[in-house]
């Protein structure tokens, strides 16, 4: 195991937490943040009153294009470099119902249509594959925009199918659709608004980065067995609220803050939920704090995750992006 060169610079703010808790939700208010909005440099998932609400079936359930048995994703890539179509990576991390608890190794199972709405079949695994949660709870997969198909006589909006299965629960399957789609109102699934179908936190927000990569943040909540604490704890304990430049070459500013007198570590994992480097391990006092991060230049290009602990505690995230 590769563990990063510990270079970071901690910047002492002269705030209290009042005055730094009062700054960032005056930050939050000047960004007109909705239940539901795409993200900005704050991480809406954490503050939406939406991110604890645990997934609901689908309307339309697995629908007819699975294919059983499908294999295992690789890096993460789900679609070939030579894939038609907008890339897209979507990353989050499951959580079980309390929406405190992490869980790892965790079966995702997606298969989706092509750039131009068709699905693969028979022994063509084409934009189908399974992954699992890390050790941190963490997933991420890269893919296409999926395309629009006819459907009795009208198009389905753009979306994935998703079997989830935690470790020793059964297996829940359900659709994620993309906001903004036209063709949501008209839709017999998408457009479920309340009930056992409700639809309307699988509709997820995106935004497309400077690459022209859509990314797409979904947090997993589903019944299953929790490890690690995660999600609105970082209300009371502390939170990552930027990370600048993402994505990064040399090195990357954490701006984050602590809300209480604690055990503060920030470390950074790599997809397969493997540490890489310890940034920051100091108990620290209620304030604003920066921290620099310089990796080695063997360490390879791909998304890793910032994590912010509290006592041992996982509070919040953001992943970030090495070139």
């Amino acid at each position: 195991m590769y563990i990063g060169r510990d270079i970071f610079t901690l910047i002492h703010m002269k705030k209290n937490r009042r005055q730094f808790l009062k700054n960032v939700t005056l930050g939050i208010i000047g960004t007109g943040i909705a239940p539901v909005i795409a993200r900005t440099n704050y991480d809406e998932k954490f503050i939406s009153p939406q991110s604890c609400n645990a997934v609901t079936e689908d309307y339309y359930g697995e629908g007819p294009f699975y294919t059983d048995n499908p294999p295992e994703i690789q890096n993460g890539m789900l679609a070939s470099a030579s894939e038609p179509g907008q890339r897209l990576i979507i990353t989050g991390v499951v959580k079980n119902l309390d929406c405190q608890e992490i869980i790892p190794n965790t079966e995702i199972d997606i298969w989706h249509a092509n750039d131009a709405g068709a699905y693969s079949s028979g022994s063509d695994y084409t934009l189908r594959g399974k992954t699992y949660t890390n050790s941190q709870g963490f997933y991420s997969i890269e893919t296409i925009f999926p395309g629009k198909y006819l459907n009795a006589g009208q198009f389905r909006p753009r979306h994935f199918h998703f079997k989830i299965t935690p470790p020793g629960f059964p297996t829940f399957t359900t659709q994620t659709y993309f906001q903004g789609d036209s063709d949501i109102p008209s839709d017999p699934a998408s457009s479920v608004s309340s009930g056992q179908f409700d639809a309307t936190n699988r509709i997820l927000p995106y935004t497309v980065n400077a690459q022209g990569t859509i990314e797409v943040t979904w947090d997993i909540v589903i019944e299953g067995n929790g490890i690690l604490g995660v999600d609105n704890l970082h209300l009371n304990n502390g939170m990552i609220y930027s990370v600048s430049p993402n994505p990064f070459e040399n090195e990357i500013t954490i701006n984050y803050g602590v809300f209480k007198t604690a055990d503060i570590k920030i470390e950074i994992y790599n997809l397969n939920g493997v540490l890489v480097a310890n940034i920051n391990k100091n108990q620290l006092t209620p304030e604003k704090y920066t921290a620099v991060w310089k990796p080695e230049k063997k360490l390879s290009s791909g998304i890793y995750f910032c994590a912010l602990k509290v006592n041992d505690i996982q509070v919040h995230y953001q992943k970030i992006i090495k070139k």
